[in-house]
């Protein structure tokens, strides 16, 4: 006789991988005002509304590779030629050499990597608060994570007191976002050496996610961590995603910044582990190359130009709006804008304020909590068309006036 299975119970490692920005795009169940077109400013995706094509010379390079790679199993850990393309690429950071290269399946991938080969389960880890959902990869493996404050008085700068005061016996990285997602912080020079300072005196190694490297506007310069530190360990996670506008691709790379031996071990440890996958997809490895090498620079610096504008012109038009004050971000593509909620009385959080303004306005933003632990703020994505950002402000505006208790 057939008997009725229970329910299967599942892991703690799916149990726990949650992605709070997904969760809420996919769970959400609220209904926009049908007498107003949405407009979304939640995904960080540039490729959604066309105003942000790729590179004419990425499509090039992947449409030969399709015709000419064999499609094989690689080394787990890349192909030779792509891994000199990226240490060529990334001379920035220092001297690189195609063996401090181990490629991934896009940048987060390489975050994961590199993070379960530093720490052991019941040791942490140290992230940004706000934060990217590093969270969400990182506490399935029953890490802890300890958050240091971003501050946004100071334009986003890590608060190295508080940092410094998380740090005990199982502490074994510091993760820094730069430039950064969500603020669109980008650190100065003298700032990454009170960081570096800091994990010397620690003995800390530094897990720098730089995806958004070169991302920044106008009179804003990038300094890669890698490249101001002489004793401090740092491994660098990237990728083409973001700068290159082809989040789909899933390309990352992991760079070693070896110091005095510290990392040789690990550098072994990061190749066993990508063997669990046997490496990235083929034929983009294939195509790497000819888009690192051959994608001229005005592509970049035409792509920084609309993102920047974008930016001014979200900044001044919501710095007009009560209740809202934008942080305004020296690069990568988003805005954190702190809410004044004792101004909005009837809203208890940042996500009660973006609910509502979804079912009046249609205008969707990501809350600051859950999505990127930080209470009080909302984020909002610099790379869609000028013309929604003006929209979207328009409504932002009708909203507030329509709830502030000034």
């Amino acid at each position: 006789m057939a008997r009725n299975f229970g329910k299967i119970k599942i892991s703690d490692y799916a149990r726990l991988s949650i992605n709070p920005l997904r969760k809420i795009t996919q769970e959400q169940k609220i209904e926009p005002n049908p007498a107003k077109r949405s407009i979304t400013l939640q995904l960080g995706d540039p490729t959604i509304f066309g105003n942000f094509p790729p590179p004419v010379a990425l499509i090039s390079a992947l449409s030969n590779a399709v015709v000419h790679d064999k499609f094989p199993y690689n080394i787990s850990f890349g192909k030779f030629e792509a891994r000199k393309a990226v240490a060529e690429y990334s001379k920035h950071q220092g001297d690189v050499s195609p063996d401090d290269v181990i490629l991934s399946s896009g940048c987060s991938h390489a975050l994961e990597m590199t993070v379960l080969t530093l720490v052991q389960p019941g040791e942490n880890v140290l992230i940004p608060r706000p934060s990217y959902n590093y969270k969400t990869w990182i506490d399935g493996m029953k890490i802890e994570t300890k958050a240091y404050n971003l501050d946004p008085e100071k334009q986003w700068d890590i608060d190295l007191v508080h940092m410094e005061s998380l740090i005990d016996d199982k502490t074994r990285a510091i993760i820094i976002n730069n430039p950064g997602n969500p603020c669109g912080n980008c650190f100065s020079k003298e700032h990454i050496l009170e960081l570096i300072e800091l994990a010397e005196r620690h003995q800390l190694p530094i897990v720098a996610d730089e995806i958004y490297e070169h991302f920044v506007f106008p009179g804003t310069e990038f300094h890669p961590i890698s490249s101001l530190s002489k004793n401090v360990p740092v491994i660098t996670c990237s990728g083409l995603s973001k700068r290159f506008l082809v989040p789909g691709i899933r390309m990352g790379w992991i760079i070693v910044h070896d110091r005095n031996g510290a990392l040789e071990e690990v550098k072994q440890g990061l190749r066993n582990v990508s063997a669990r996958i046997l490496g990235p997809n083929s034929t983009v490895q294939y195509a790497l190359p000819d888009i690192l090498q051959n994608t001229p620079q005005r592509f970049f610096v035409n792509k920084m130009m609309k993102i920047s504008y974008n930016a001014d012109l979200a900044y001044g038009l919501l710095s007009q709006i009560p209740g809202l004050k934008p942080i305004k971000p020296r690069g990568s593509m988003y805005m954190m804008i702190q809410i004044e909620l004792d101004k909005f009385p009837e809203f208890q959080s940042c996500l009660e304020f973006t609910q509502q303004l979804i079912r009046e306005q249609s205008v969707l933003v990501f809350p600051g909590h859950p999505c990127f632990n930080y209470p009080g703020f909302m984020r909002i994505v610099l790379t869609v068309t000028d013309g929604m950002i003006k929209e979207s402000c328009k409504r932002l505006k009708e909203f507030c006036e329509a709830h502030a208790k000034l």
